[in-house]
């Protein structure tokens, strides 16, 4: 049985620039339970990213009503909030956002340092290994980020993202970097994650990649103008054949 995980009731986000005011996200109700895998897509300036950074706690509503978990976000303060987002969220965004000098499981083991209670230096290793033979880079755990390939990079980002073993991830242009193929195995590794029962909420402006979730949430001047299933749910398993079938007929040609 599916619980709520996200609950929004008319958020609003204003910015003032002078005398003008900026209504980022303007009146935004919905609901996102758990185990559902949903994109939300819009033009540049739509609101769509500023919605984002308030779902994960990174900024505050001007107005409304965001529970998490069915917890009213509002009224934490600012360690409370931080303790959240570490308990409850991982976040996986369009720069890979590694740190050049540390391994891949030096990378993911980051977020266990600001957890609470402390967690040793064996079961942060440990866990950080776990979480890279999830995305299947078991083999890469001591390289660092220069000797990885970006697909992997971001599976690097995405580990890290599980460590802490969170019920929601956000995305924001996962793909933003990556070619088609290396696109559609990350969104392959989104679709199996969400089959395990992590929800994933995914930012993204391509309808082709949207398609991989099971349902679109479209954004217009700060507004929901569409919240529907995927019409043609794509899944990547059939991508990656498809594409595999149409290269080895281009190589015969």
């Amino acid at each position: 049985m599916s619980t709520t995980v996200i609950e929004l009731t008319d958020i609003r986000k204003t910015y003032r620039s002078g005398d003008v005011e900026v209504h980022a996200v303007n009146g935004v109700s919905l609901r996102i339970e758990s185990g559902d895998f949903v994109a939300i897509m819009g033009s540049s300036g739509s609101g769509k990213s500023t919605l984002m950074n308030m779902l994960g706690c990174l900024d505050q509503p001007t107005a409304g009503s965001y529970l998490l978990d069915g917890v009213d976000v509002s009224q934490l303060d600012r360690a409370e909030l931080s303790r959240l987002r570490n308990q409850k969220l991982g976040f996986v965004f369009q720069s890979f956002n590694l740190l050049a000098r540390t391994t891949a499981c030096e990378n993911v083991e980051l977020p266990l340092f600001y957890t609470s209670p402390h967690v040793s230096l064996r079961e942060r290793r440990k866990r950080a290994i776990e979480a890279l033979e999830k995305v299947g880079l078991g083999a890469r755990l001591y390289n660092h980020p220069n000797q990885l390939s970006g697909g992997q990079q971001q599976r690097v980002a995405i580990a890290r993202a599980l460590v802490n073993k969170p019920e929601l991830v956000l995305a924001d242009e996962p793909t933003g970097n990556l070619d088609t193929r290396t696109s559609i195995e990350v969104m392959g590794l989104f679709q199996a994650l969400n089959d395990t029962g992590i929800t994933v909420v995914m930012v993204t402006h391509e309808l082709d990649i949207a398609a991989y979730c099971k349902r679109i949430i479209v954004m217009r001047d700060g507004k929901v103008i569409r919240d529907e299933p995927s019409a043609k749910r794509l899944f990547a398993g059939d991508q990656r054949a498809a594409l595999d079938a149409s290269e080895q007929h281009a190589s015969l040609c």
